[in-house]
């Protein structure tokens, strides 16, 4: 019986019921230590004791061990492998050690703990139970909050206890519940049941220090002597003021540790060491100190610890803590030792790298060789945090300055992907009293800038480069161009036109000595830092140069996604798209999901930029989950600018305003323009088609702070100020834009071109621009612009009177706006057909969606099935989107009734629709 969590054990209830039914759940339980975190995970345990469990007790002493954790948490399940895609068995047993190949990103793994535990008990619910999870490896940690993120309709629930004060990795977003202590009838409660032969004034005084924490109430009478618990002698032992009572509590069990033999402790403090609970390890450790496994016994019969054939577990975590921490420096350091002669074998390797440098005192090359070969270890297994920690230790141990400065940049360097920003810019700061190495200098200015893009500025960031890059010019050419290249997309991010005239300065100097492809690279981007300088007249030829540079499928992914950003600014949106495309695909080929955001923004730029909404929409949701995920906070900023956009276009005007509204406040507090500008051509889109003009043109004039996404949406601004009546604010937009399509040679931006002087002309004039508009989007594929022209021009023949004429176009922007779902733009184009003259039947077609089942889907619907349309299987499936295959067909049971469809095989005839 629990005393005092009735509602917490409700809520475990309800997570293993929904569980029952195929959902799954998650939850943290907070609290200090003792509060009952794991009495709670116990009473989880016994309501579902008929149901498969996987759980792990986390280690202090295993926490710097990259996959401990999770190794010992999945090893039941360990039999299932063989029913993962190839690409997540293999990266899950290469980070177990249970294979010498090497993965390469860290969440593949963690989507193949996500498929592991779905497959695991395929048929029904799983109960996953992590205690102490304040000690779990951070490679354990983000693998297991990557699947807890993700799970849906598993039937899996996840519980983890962690103590106050744990958070080094995001926990944003799953639901926790924080254990206070008992009341004083609970409290009363408990003692009376678990504690017997107090004298009154002794309970009262137990009651009192313990202060409502249940471990406290348990163990506190334990330290008492039999004079003590009579009342006969005072004060009490645990009488401690204001120490709090998980404190004493530890107290309590270094006394009664204190009371065993010596060679007991001795023995007690290897496993407390050791921490894995393999016997026959610490019996070996123990043998080292002159100690024997019959000196278990007294440990034993204090209920300190428990055996069961070859494991020996400690009956609390505060046990293991209170001996480690009450051990002198010099006892400490002769258990390491001995932990590490008794780990032999590679498979014990890092292990015995950390025991060694636990015990070493001062520089020992020796032990720090060993730490970086387990940084490298770590680094191939994709665990940057374990790789990172490792190499800084090594630096710790290592006298010569140059290897310490290398040392110490590889594990700044480490802890960026690991998320670890401030540990990263600290470990900088004191390389760079030492480094002296060109190779380390350029890494420091990487991890700097990284550090400043993603903490403070990216203006700031970009001058890191520049400084940086000046330094290598004469050295290291190419690898100054690429950190030039840097700053100029931070001056792009900042709106720093400064910082990209500097940049621009430094490029040009770099071009003399440069490799060709480098020196294309440079002359490309000196022409996008003029441009974001404030030139007007860009020079496309250069960056069409090195797009054709850096664009070829064999060039890293690096490059393609240069050459995709390049060339959205060229306006050729159809090879961005491909770009992206290609560098997506080598993502999720390869598990590049650090890499993955970046290459769906861009991918959804261009789909946005072709009307492509649908697809669009998808990539964005997508992008934004797991650009969360990872942190990239400056990416998510610019998603949610897309997708505010994307909801103007349907019309969609609290989502529109909340999203605008987040992505302007975070780019405000940043310096990020990019993000801004795309929030204000959403809200302008957004009132022009709802006909407000005038406050889509202050908007619109507002996203004039980043000058690509001022000329993408050129257009929409001339509209805005035409129909506003405000001709004079139309000029600047619309000679930037001609100038834009005049040097960049695309169809599309020919025809908005002639679109938007069609606005601004009259009679003869403006016909002839509107026909030539209408023949120049014939010849390419942009619908959503496609439509607008069509409307603008149906409305021109209509106020001229010319109606049959008009409603011709009319009707096409209407069936265009319905199949793209843009519904502020179909009921325009309803109410100029009525206008027109054509009978309300006529004129009014089905609602926006009635005429696409697709429409109904939701994003993560319509991924999956636009992937079981061309045959994928549900592992398939769920390996590209991050899912469990089991949340797959979840979807597709959604989906089926929404396309009218019962299988499968039915989806490929819808396949055609979907890619309209």
């Amino acid at each position: 019986m629990l005393h005092g969590r009735e509602s917490e054990q409700r809520e475990i209830d309800r997570l293993i019921a929904g569980a029952r039914t195929g959902r799954s759940g998650v939850l943290l339980l907070r609290g200090e230590a003792g509060i009952g975190k794991t009495a709670l995970l116990e009473y989880a345990a016994g309501r579902a004791a008929d149901l498969p469990v996987l759980r792990v007790l986390a280690s202090v002493s295993e926490a710097r061990l990259p996959f401990a954790a999770l190794h010992l948490l999945l090893r039941p399940a360990l039999g299932h492998l063989d029913r993962l895609p190839a690409p997540q068995a293999a990266a899950l047993k290469s980070a177990l050690g249970l294979t010498s190949a090497a993965e390469h990103d860290k969440f593949l793994i963690g989507l193949a703990v996500l498929t592991l535990m779905s497959e695991f008990n395929a048929e029904g619910p799983l109960l996953c139970l992590i205690d102490d999870a304040q000690w779990l490896d951070e490679a354990s940690a983000e693998a297991l909050l990557f699947a807890a993120r993700r799970f849906d309709a598993e039937g899996i629930v996840m519980l983890a206890a962690v103590r106050d004060g744990w958070q080094p990795l995001s926990t944003e977003g799953l639901p926790d519940l924080e254990l206070r202590r008992l009341d004083d009838e609970a409290a009363g409660a408990l003692l009376a049941d678990r504690t017997d032969g107090l004298a009154p004034q002794v309970r009262q005084r137990v009651l009192a220090g313990a202060e409502g924490n249940p471990l406290a109430l348990i163990e506190l009478p334990k330290a008492l002597t039999p004079e003590q618990r009579a009342g006969r002698l005072g004060p009490l032992l645990f009488d401690g003021g204001t120490v709090p009572p998980f404190n004493r509590v530890q107290s309590s069990f270094q006394a009664r540790v204190r009371r065993l033999p010596e060679s007991t402790q001795d023995l007690l403090r290897v496993a407390a060491t050791d921490d894995t609970g393999d016997l026959g390890l610490v019996i070996r450790a123990a043998d080292r100190l002159g100690c024997s496994a019959l000196e278990l016994g007294p440990a034993e019969r204090s209920d300190l610890i428990h055996i069961s054939e070859d494991r020996l577990v400690f009956r609390h975590p505060l046990i293991r803590a209170a001996i480690y921490q009450g051990a002198t420096y010099a006892q400490r350091v002769a258990t390491h030792l001995a932990l590490a002669e008794v780990l032999e074998g590679s498979e014990h390797a890092d292990r015995r790298a950390w025991h060694l440098a636990a015990a070493a005192s001062g520089p020992d090359e020796r032990v720090a060789a060993e730490l970086e070969r387990a940084a490298l270890r770590a680094r191939e297994r994709q665990a940057t945090a374990a790789a990172s920690a490792a190499y800084e230790r090594a630096a710790q141990l290592t006298g010569d300055e140059r290897q310490r400065s290398r040392r110490l940049v590889a594990a700044a360097e480490l802890a960026i992907p690991a998320g670890q920003l401030g540990r990263a810019y600290a470990l900088g700061r004191e390389a760079a009293a030492l480094a002296t190495d060109p190779a380390d200098q350029a890494g420091l200015a990487r991890v700097c800038a990284a550090v400043e893009f993603e903490q403070g500025s990216p203006q700031r960031a970009g001058r890191m480069l520049v400084e940086a890059a000046t330094q290598m010019m004469v050295s290291d050419p190419d690898g100054a161009a690429f950190l030039l290249v840097g700053a100029v997309r931070y001056a792009s991010f900042g709106g720093d036109s400064q910082l990209a005239r500097d940049a621009r300065a430094g490029l040009d100097r770099t071009a003399l000595s440069a490799t060709p492809r480098f020196r294309s690279l440079a002359g490309g981007m000196a022409a996008m830092a003029d441009f974001f300088a404030g030139e007007l007249d860009i020079d496309l030829t250069s960056i069409h140069e090195a797009v054709q540079a850096v664009s070829a499928p064999a060039n890293r992914w690096e490059m393609r996604l240069l050459a995709a950003s390049l060339s959205i600014v060229t306006g050729d949106n159809v090879s961005a798209e491909v770009l992206a495309a290609s560098v997506v695909e080598s993502c999720r080929e390869h598990s590049m999901f650090g890499v993955l955001p970046h290459g769906l923004v861009l991918l959804a730029q261009a789909q946005l930029a072709r009307g492509r909404h649908r697809e669009a929409l998808v990539s964005t949701d997508e992008a934004c989950r797991i650009a969360q995920d990872i942190g990239q906070g400056h990416r998510v900023g610019h998603v949610r600018g897309v997708m505010a956009w994307l909801a103007a276009a349907a019309g969609d005007e609290a989502r529109c305003q909340a999203l605008a509204r987040e992505t302007i406040e975070y780019g405000r507090s940043r310096g990020i323009v990019t993000s801004q500008a795309m929030a204000f051509a959403a809200l302008g889109l957004l009132h022009l088609g709802l006909g407000r003009p005038e406050a889509a043109l202050g908007h619109l004039e507002d996203m004039a702070c980043h000058p690509i996404t001022a000329l993408y949406y050129a257009a929409d601004q001339v509209e805005a100020a035409v129909r506003a009546d405000l001709l004079d604010r139309a000029k600047e937009p619309l000679t930037r834009l001609e100038e834009w399509s005049r040097h960049a040679g695309q169809t599309w931006l020919e025809a908005m071109a002639a679109r938007c002087r069609a606005l601004v002309s009259s009679g003869e004039e403006a016909e002839r621009h509107y026909q030539a508009a209408m023949r120049l989007h014939g010849e390419s594929d942009q619908p959503f612009e496609q439509a607008r022209t069509a409307l603008l021009y149906g409305e021109w023949l209509r106020r001229g009177r010319r109606r049959g004429q008009a409603r011709v176009h009319l009707r096409a922007a209407l069936a265009a706006f319905e199949l793209l779902g843009a519904a502020p733009w179909a009921a325009r184009a309803r109410a100029e057909l009525h206008a027109s003259g054509e009978a309300p039947d006529e004129a009014t077609g089905p609602e926006v969606g009635d005429t696409d089942p697709f429409s109904h889907l939701t994003p993560q619907e319509g991924q999956v099935v636009r992937l079981a349309a061309v045959g994928a299987t549900s592992r398939e499936i769920a390996a590209q989107l991050f899912l469990s295959p089991r949340t797959v067909e979840y979807h597709l049971y959604k989906a089926f009734p929404k396309l009218g469809v019962s299988s499968r095989a039915e989806l490929a005839d819808l396949g055609g629709a979907e890619k309209s």
